[in-house]
């Protein structure tokens, strides 16, 4: 059976892992569209590799059940290993054999023919800017190469679904922005990736939805903009330059706060749109012309570390969610 059109690439409910007496996962739900990001994040030791080595068949969880590529992760484990590809945080490369040589004998690990396991080789070094280096020993390539090396290794059998496990650690800011170009890539020609990162702005770049993981269980999860918004301390800021238009303002917007000497309000907002067209009909209807309107929202940082900070309660309370908002 494959994945239907219906049906997520992932779909987990109620995962549970412990080691002796730690317990690493707390019963998680994820779900991931076929086709889409999907990037978990957590502080370090807070189980998003346990997620990886489970989904990927690598090790059993305690509890909980998943399907992935439209497969029962348990019954069916050797069709799920055939659906998906791993990248792990450190490279699976041979440094002593060349660049052809660690595809050529993944391309054997899939049984693939050798003319077909050449045909394939070639096309992917190709793609992965790596035919310059093709004949040379791994162990002589930079950071970033490795990392291509390794995903484009993990291409061979051709996998629906993907998972890079903090894929960029390690890599300076170049190579690390055309792992991203790569990420896209392969988005965008229908394949799901599952990634965790211990870079922010990485998730923020590249994911469609972000799971946020603390204590065993999923704190948060939305999209980048869903979860800023649960967060406070979003504002808009508007500066001016005539100080009568500043003083009238300031009079009538109670609620912000003032900087009389650099003639600013910052005046509390989530950003949304319709919380900056009434900011901007009251000015156009009191006359009030501001120089400048910035809007400031949190980040992923400030989102990261309120919902991982020491006493957060991650069970969030039964209450309706904002148009296009999951929280758990």
């Amino acid at each position: 059976m494959t994945t239907t059109h219906h049906e997520p690439a992932i779909a987990a409910t109620g995962l549970r892992k412990s080691y002796g007496d730690t317990l690493v996962l707390d019963g998680i739900d994820i779900q991931v569209p076929a086709g889409t990001v999907f990037s978990l994040l957590g502080p370090n030791g807070a189980g998003k590799t346990t997620v990886v080595k489970i989904l990927s068949t690598l090790i059993s969880a305690d509890g909980g059940r998943a399907r992935i590529g439209g497969h029962d992760l348990v019954a069916e484990a050797q069709a799920v290993r055939a659906a998906i590809g791993v990248t792990g945080q450190f490279s699976a490369v041979d440094g002593l054999i060349t660049g052809e040589e660690n595809m050529l004998l993944m391309a054997d690990l899939h049984h693939l023919p050798r003319g077909e396991g050449r045909r394939v080789t070639a096309e992917l070094l190709e793609r992965f800017d790596l035919v310059d280096a093709a004949r040379k020993p791994a162990a002589t390539y930079s950071g970033g190469m490795k990392r291509r090396l390794d995903i484009a290794m993990t291409l061979v059998g051709n996998p629906r679904i993907i998972f890079l496990d903090e894929p960029t650690t390690g890599l300076d800011p170049r190579s690390r922005h055309t792992m991203w170009g790569i990420i896209r890539e392969l988005v965008s020609g229908g394949t799901t990736v599952f990634l965790t990162t211990q870079y922010l702005d990485e998730a923020d770049e590249l994911a469609d939805r972000i799971a946020v993981l603390h204590d065993g269980r999923i704190a948060a999860e939305g999209t980048a903009e869903e979860l800023k918004r649960l967060i406070p301390g979003g504002h808009v800021r508007l500066r001016f330059a005539d100080p009568a238009a500043y003083q009238s303002a300031a009079s009538a917007l109670t609620e912000a706060t003032r900087d009389d000497q650099a003639l600013t309000l910052q005046i509390p907002s989530d950003g949304s749109q319709r919380e900056l067209r009434a900011i901007l009909d009251w000015l156009d209807a009191e006359s009030v012309e501001a120089d400048e309107l910035t809007v400031h929202t949190p980040d992923l940082d400030d989102v990261f570390f309120a919902l991982t900070a020491s006493g957060h309660q991650t069970n969030q309370p039964n209450q309706p969610n904002q148009p296009g908002e999951t929280i758990r």
